[in-house]
């Protein structure tokens, strides 16, 4: 999916408010209503039982507001909540001194795969509401299919089955004749592990040509072959939210299909690009290990740190290109599923350079234009530990783990948890 790197929240302030309870049928709606009737949006909560109050129940909760000075108000309101024992504003370097909780240093991140469910309505743009410039935007029968299919993406929790979508003549005719145009061009351009997860598709009969596929047969096939598994989305997801579920080896898809009076273009991600680009590499392994090590190095990093990860992400998993066998081949996906820019980025026009993780996480780029440059890996494993390397650089006061068998991340703050790295 590509995905907006520069998401602005305008003045909105973001602020975390740390809250214990007293153990209580119905405790956390209490102040969950006070946050409501003090007209604050609520973007995360996260809960532990409490280590200092018995049958006591620690909530960090993280809020919007236009005025930050108003939290104090917010705060006072809550206080008059009888079984609330405590109240800080943690973004202000009140109140925790645990580094659990230690939301004032590190941004929130996503701790067990469970958690993902808290980005469903967290999209920036796109989704059910488009742009006055969006192929589709005067078009009321496409704009209400549109909003069909992301209600079922609203609605999917994880752990749940896939939704499967039953796609019209008009969308799988714009899909028919996108797989064909690409499909003629691949043998040329495409990179050997691409065509040959591509291939694997085709034989199992997940990708055919007249059919769009359905995202849990290929959550399915990901799964045995990577671990990754596919997760309906609404829209586009900040750099942060999307970033960080591929720590989880989750990817979050889109299912509608582009509008069709113009099949070769889209200005946002859509099935077509999801499908066609991402699928076939997120099945091979050593990608799927380049993918999650960026995910990996983005918890809990910092937002100018976030920026460069996606710009990481930006030029190998979007526009990535590969040596193979002394030749230039491709294998991001944002090239994958373009049909004008897979024969573009192989004219002299764009310069290419090596890969190399300091340079390209501090390179600007277009959104909506062929790129000016492209980035060439040796391989997914030289680019992996070179990424590595580079995530190392990043500040962060602990070391991180993904344990595949929980599906959660482990956190290492101090020196005598890391030899359990190993």
């Amino acid at each position: 999916m590509v995905f907006d790197v520069d998401a602005v929240s305008g003045n909105i302030q973001s602020i975390t408010l740390f809250i214990l309870l007293q153990e209580q049928v119905g405790a956390l709606n209490e102040c969950l209503q006070v946050l409501k009737e003090c007209n604050v949006s609520m973007t995360r909560i996260e809960s532990r039982p409490s280590k200092s109050v018995e049958s006591g129940y620690e909530f960090l909760i993280d809020i919007d507001m236009q005025l930050k000075d108003a939290v104090q108000n917010v705060i006072e309101e809550i206080k008059k909540v009888d079984i609330v024992r405590d109240v800080h504003n943690v973004s202000s370097l009140e109140g925790l001194n645990d580094t659990e909780f230690a939301a004032e240093k590190v941004p929130w991140f996503p701790r067990k795969i469970s958690d993902l469910d808290t980005f469903i309505n967290k999209v920036l743009e796109f989704g059910k509401e488009l742009s006055s410039d969006h192929p589709g935007a005067q078009d009321p029968v496409y704009r209400q299919r549109r909003q069909e299919i992301v209600e079922k993406a609203r609605m999917y929790r994880t752990g749940q089955p896939l939704p499967r979508i039953e796609y019209t003549e008009k969308e799988k005719n714009t899909w028919k004749y996108l797989y064909t145009r690409l499909h003629d061009l691949y043998p040329k351009y495409a990179c050997h592990n691409y065509r040959q997860m591509f291939d694997l598709l085709e034989q199992k009969s997940i990708f055919t040509p007249d059919e769009i596929p359905q995202i849990e047969d290929i959550s399915n096939f990901l799964k045995e072959r990577t671990g990754f598994t596919l997760r309906p989305v609404m829209g586009q997801l900040s750099s942060r939210d999307f970033l960080s579920s591929l720590a989880f080896r989750v990817f979050h898809s889109t299912q509608y299909v582009r509008h069709h009076s113009d099949p070769l273009y889209t200005p946002e991600p859509d099935c077509c690009h999801e499908f066609l680009g991402h699928v076939p590499m997120l099945a091979d392994p050593c990608f799927a290990e380049l993918a999650q090590e960026i995910g990996l190095a983005s918890l809990g990093a910092s937002d100018e740190d976030i920026k460069r990860l996606a710009a990481i992400f930006w030029y190998t998993v979007e526009f990535g290109i590969c040596r193979e066998n002394g030749d230039i081949r491709v294998y991001g996906a944002a090239l994958l599923s373009s049909y004008g820019e897979l024969e573009y980025a192989f004219t002299k026009i764009p310069e290419k350079r090596s890969f190399e993780p300091s340079e390209v996480a501090n390179q600007t780029y277009p959104l909506t234009e062929y790129q000016p440059i492209y980035f060439i890996t040796n391989s997914f494993c030289d680019a992996t530990s070179k990424l590595r390397d580079f995530s190392m650089t990043i500040e962060r006061p602990f070391q991180i783990r993904y344990d595949p068998y929980t599906q959660t991340v482990q956190v290492f703050d101090s020196k005598d948890q890391m030899p359990h790295l190993a």
